[in-house]
C-alpha cells in the first residue's frame, strides 16, 4: 500500500510511517487482500480523513472507533457515509442532536464532507475494517498511528475542540492537553446510549462558542 495522504500531514506524521507497526499495518491489509477478503473503505480512501482536513487547519475532531462494515458505507470519514448510502441510526441521532441544538434541518444524507472542509477531522481509531466484520482491524496496529495524530493535534494546533463520544474514545483524552483545548464527552449516539446523556449534550453549538471565542470562524454545521 502506498500511503497516499495530505502533505502536511505526511510531514508532521513522517516518524510513524517508519515505525515497525505501521510497516506490519500495511502487510497485513496486503495480505487480507491476497486472501480475497474485502476491506472497507477502498484503498485510495483510507487517509481521506487527513486528504480532507490539512493538518493546519484543524479545528475540531470527532473520533469514532472503526469504519461502517457494509458496502459502499464507509469513504474515510468518521460517522459519515457515501452520498446516496442510508445514514446508518448513529448517524441519524447525530442528526437529530444537531437540529435540536443548533436548528439544522436533517440533512437528506450522510456524507459529512462540508464538516471536514471546515477543518473537523472526522478521525476513526481504525482506518480499516473487513467487511460484515466490526473492529476486525482493531488490533491490528492502527491504534498506534491515530493515537499518535491525536498527540500531534493536540501539540501542534491551538484550541481545538475534541468531540468523544462514548467510553471507547473518552479514554482517548490521556492524549490531549486539557489546558489548551476543548473536551466534550458524553455517551455515544448509538441507540443503545443516545438516551443515556448524548440527547441534549449540545456538542455543536458549544464547539462554536469556543471557536469563536479563540477568534475562528464557527463551524457551518448544515451537512
Amino acid at each position: 500500500m502506498n500511503v497516499k495522504i495530505e502533505e502536511s500531514w505526511k510531514e508532521v506524521l513522517a516518524p510513524e510511517f517508519r515505525q515497525p507497526y505501521f510497516k506490519q499495518v500495511v502487510e497485513h491489509l496486503k495480505t487480507e487482500r491476497t486472501q480475497g477478503k474485502t476491506i472497507y473503505p477502498a484503498g485510495q480512501q483510507i487517509f481521506h480523513a487527513f486528504d480532507a482536513t490539512p493538518f493546519a487547519e484543524v479545528k475540531v475532531v470527532i473520533l469514532g472507533q472503526d469504519p461502517y462494515h457494509g458496502p459502499k458505507q464507509a469513504h474515510g470519514l468518521s460517522f459519515s457515509v457515501q452520498q446516496g448510502v442510508p445514514a446508518p441510526p448513529s448517524l441519524v441521532n447525530i442528526f437529530k442532536e444537531l437540529h435540536e441544538d443548533v436548528g439544522a434541518p436533517i440533512p437528506r444524507h450522510g456524507n459529512l464532507e462540508h464538516w471536514a472542509q471546515q477543518g473537523v477531522l472526522l478521525l476513526n481509531a481504525s482506518l480499516t475494517v473487513r467487511a460484515h466484520e466490526p473492529m476486525s482491524h482493531g488490533k491490528i496496529g492502527w491504534h498506534h498511528f491515530t493515537d499518535a495524530v491525536i498527540r500531534t493535534v493536540s501539540e501542534g494546533r491551538p484550541h481545538v475542540v475534541f468531540i468523544l463520544w462514548g467510553k471507547f474514545a473518552q479514554q482517548k483524552e490521556a492524549l490531549i492537553d486539557t489546558r489548551k483545548h476543548l473536551v466534550l464527552k458524553s455517551a455515544h449516539p448509538s441507540p443503545l446510549s443516545a438516551s443515556n446523556g448524548f440527547f441534549g449534550s449540545r456538542p455543536f453549538s458549544k464547539t462554536n462558542e469556543w471557536l469563536m471565542k479563540h477568534g475562528e470562524h464557527p463551524i457551518d454545521w448544515a451537512v
